[in-house]
């Protein structure tokens, strides 16, 4: 019984020293205030994990900006059109400052336009204002192998795009519509978000690709600078005085990232297409 009490004795006096050192370095020794690091890297092909760290540092009042860094050569269109509209919700509560890695293109480009400040390298490869659809075609070789598929569908264009018999001039014109329609979508993003007039977007938005310094002559960002200078940079427009607390989540890799890790690009590309025949890209 004694030996309990003392083991409870200690337990409590070890609780309120824990709490008293826990009160003094909380009102005497603040932890800077945090500046929230968000990577978004490789492939855009979901958008869901960036959004959720993006609501959740938009509501961390402790939190006075975010530094998007990207580094992705672009994705799935759906994706990228949902991380800019969260951003978009971002920069209109606390700064938002994206450092541009060694590469930002298309959708990279487009989540990180609405941002408050861009940061890339000199030789960061950025721009790319623009959309592509790849859909492979089978019928050759079907027809080698003496394979065809009998298709029963509810209406003329409910196979368009079919893997199987090849893209005709109908099927042809009602996606270039499609691709025009959301290349049009990229071009306004890009417009509005930095303050560019449409037509002089217009003129770049060819799919053609800049260096950070090339895409600073042309309004595509705003300064040239490391991932260090953004930082600072966004610790300054969150009125952060010093060197601010950096805080960032940190992405576990999932199994099938690992089995994919080595399969070319190229190959990864193919492999989307076929499973999703609609998918366009930025």
């Amino acid at each position: 019984m004694k030996k309990l009490c003392v083991i409870l004795a200690i337990l409590l006096l070890a609780t309120i020293l824990v709490s008293l050192v826990v009160t003094f370095v909380g009102r005497y020794m603040p932890i800077g205030e945090k500046i929230a690091l968000v990577r978004i890297e490789g492939p855009i092909v979901s958008s869901g994990s960036t959004i959720e760290q993006l609501r959740k540092y938009m509501k961390d009042s402790s939190v006075k900006a975010v530094v998007l860094r990207v580094d992705s050569p672009g994705g799935a269109v759906g994706p990228s059109q949902e991380i800019y509209e969260e951003v978009g919700k971002l920069v209109k509560v606390k700064p938002v400052v994206v450092s541009m890695g060694s590469v930002a293109a298309s959708g990279g480009y487009y989540l990180s336009a609405p941002a408050t400040k861009i940061y890339a390298n000199p030789g960061t490869v950025t721009g790319s204002i623009g959309v592509i659809m790849e859909i492979p075609n089978f019928k050759g070789l079907m027809d080698k192998l003496g394979i065809r598929t009998e298709v029963i569908k509810s209406g003329k264009h409910k196979d368009l795009a079919s893997v199987f018999r090849g893209i005709g001039k109908g099927d042809r014109a009602i996606l270039q519509g499609v691709l025009d329609d959301v290349h049009d979508q990229f071009i306004r993003a890009v417009s509005e978000s930095r303050g560019i007039p449409y037509e002089r977007v217009r003129k770049i938005a060819d799919g053609r690709v800049f260096t950070g310094r090339q895409a600073k002559a042309v309004g595509l960002v705003d300064a040239l600078g490391d991932l260090q200078d953004a930082i600072m940079e966004a610790a300054s427009l969150g009125g952060i005085k010093g060197e601010p607390n950096v805080v960032s989540k940190k992405e576990k890799s999932s199994i099938f990232d690992l089995l994919t890790s080595r399969i070319p690009k190229e190959f990864k590309e193919i492999l989307g297409t076929v499973s999703l025949k609609y998918t366009m890209y930025y």
